[in-house]
């Protein structure tokens, strides 16, 4: 292993900065998800695609 590198996983983070890291990407996930839903729901009530 060359000097600098990290063992353990292929993204070369360690357990705590993989765990920082996926909770991160979930909130932001949850808010995507959630913007959304909420853009499709003014948009159905604007112009409805199915009757």
């Amino acid at each position: 292993m060359a000097n600098g590198e990290r063992g353990g996983s292929l993204s070369g983070l360690s357990e705590n900065e993989a765990r920082e890291f996926h909770k991160i990407f979930m909130a932001s996930f949850a808010g995507f998800t959630g913007i959304a839903i909420i853009a499709h729901f003014l948009v159905w009530q604007w112009r409805p695609w199915l009757q």
